[in-house]
């Protein structure tokens, strides 16, 4: 039994080295196969990417304070009613144009007319009682206090006409100002109240825009000067302004001040409420370096732009001398190389950005194809259809 156990351990032993040999093998042969594939990628160059480039720029831009600001009317209410009653006419169509003094409305007003003639027929008693007591007067057949009362009768009466007049006229609904309605709010035969409001006026040429700008800039502005105002809902259109009038008081919560400037809006396109992005053009210019927007790279970990420059060829084939290309053949030497390089970026303007670190004038960049590139990278330039590179870009209306 001994002999036969001893036997069977010997089988196991000489099984398990046979399957480490076999199962060894094929991990050999699979790292040596990867081995020779990482060689033959290694050896093996990319084709040269295809780009545009730009000259870093070296330009005097004015310096700009920036906010965000909110557009108002120079005039904008809701008319609303005086009186209460019930809606006789309605003189407009929602979304029109009036001028001031323009009815808009009128109510109903029988009663009060009424009482107008009433009224009347009591002034023209007054007056023939107060030229009758006159005369006697006059002949000294009436007293003092005969011609006083009847005087204070006939102001009574001129009065109580006054205030039922007025009446009359808080039923007839005008436009306090010229400018554009909205949308109608009332219906013919609608009872209204005191208060109700009856459409929306709003005066839109000119128009106001409201911002705030931080304390340490008070000093740096005032009033005339210049503005330029972009609006989302209007894109590629930029508004000039100045400003009319500065918050003397700085808001203690955030330490801001209020200011206030005037467009010119003949084609109406800026309306009340809207967002607008506002730059107050102050006098003092300094010097920047500039790409184009579309020469930089952004990423999470910091942004950077390829400079392109000329190929050292001695030492490019020095160091790539064996590389070949999918066909086998040894690769040329490049005329151009494209170097990573990482910048810091500042302000932007149109399709130019500032860089403040990085690079320098006269550097060349690509501006397309980005995403082919590679440090120390063969390039080809083809600057046939280049980006836009415009520091106050206008939109293509044709």
């Amino acid at each position: 039994m001994a002999l036969a156990k001893q036997v069977f351990n010997w089988r196991m032993l000489w099984m398990l080295l046979g399957c480490l040999l076999v199962f060894g093998g094929i991990f050999a042969f699979k790292l040596f196969g990867n081995y020779m594939m990482n060689q033959a990628l290694d050896n093996m160059a990319l084709p040269p990417a295809t780009v545009t480039t730009a000259r870093v720029e070296q330009q005097r831009w004015q310096h700009t304070l920036r906010a965000v600001g909110s557009l108002r009317a120079v005039n904008g209410v809701d008319v609303t009613t005086q009186a209460q009653g019930e809606v006789k006419a309605i003189y407009f169509e929602s979304g029109q144009s009036v001028e001031k003094g323009t009815v808009l409305v009128e109510l109903s007003a029988e009663p009060e007319t009424a009482q107008v003639e009433v009224l009347e027929a009591e002034r023209r008693l007054a007056e023939r009682d107060f030229r009758r007591i006159s005369e006697l007067y006059k002949k000294g057949v009436a007293t003092l206090r005969e011609l006083d009362q009847a005087q204070a009768s006939l102001d009574q009466v001129l009065a109580n006409l006054a205030v039922q007049r007025a009446t009359i006229n808080e039923r007839t609904i005008s436009a306090p100002f010229s400018g554009q309605l909205g949308i109608r709010q009332i219906d013919l035969g609608q009872n209204v109240a005191p208060g109700d409001a009856v459409v929306s006026l709003q005066q839109l040429q000119p128009i106001f825009v409201d911002f705030s700008l931080s304390e340490r800039d008070f000093s740096r502005v005032q009033e005339g000067q210049g503005i330029e105002l972009t609006a989302p809902a209007i894109p590629e259109q930029a508004y000039q302004g100045r400003i009319t009038a500065i918050n003397p008081a700085i808001d203690p919560r955030n330490r801001n001040f209020l200011l206030q400037a005037t467009l010119p809006n003949s084609e109406r396109q800026l309306r009340p409420g809207m967002f607008a992005d506002v730059s107050v053009k102050v006098e003092k210019f300094r010097s920047v370096t500039v790409v184009p927007r579309t020469a930089i790279s952004f990423a999470p970990y910091g942004n950077s732009v390829f400079v392109i420059r000329k190929a050292d060829k001695a030492a490019w084939e020095k160091k790539h001398g064996n590389v070949r290309n999918r066909r086998g053949q040894t690769m040329p030497a490049p005329d151009w190389i494209a170097m990573k390089r990482f910048v810091k970026t500042g302000e932007v303007r149109g399709d130019l950005i500032e860089i403040t670190e990085g690079v320098k004038a006269g550097e060349q960049v690509a501006t397309t194809g980005l995403l082919k590139l590679r440090n120390e990278g063969a390039v080809i330039i083809n600057n046939e259809n280049p980006p836009p590179d415009q520091l106050a870009p206008k939109p293509d209306n044709s």
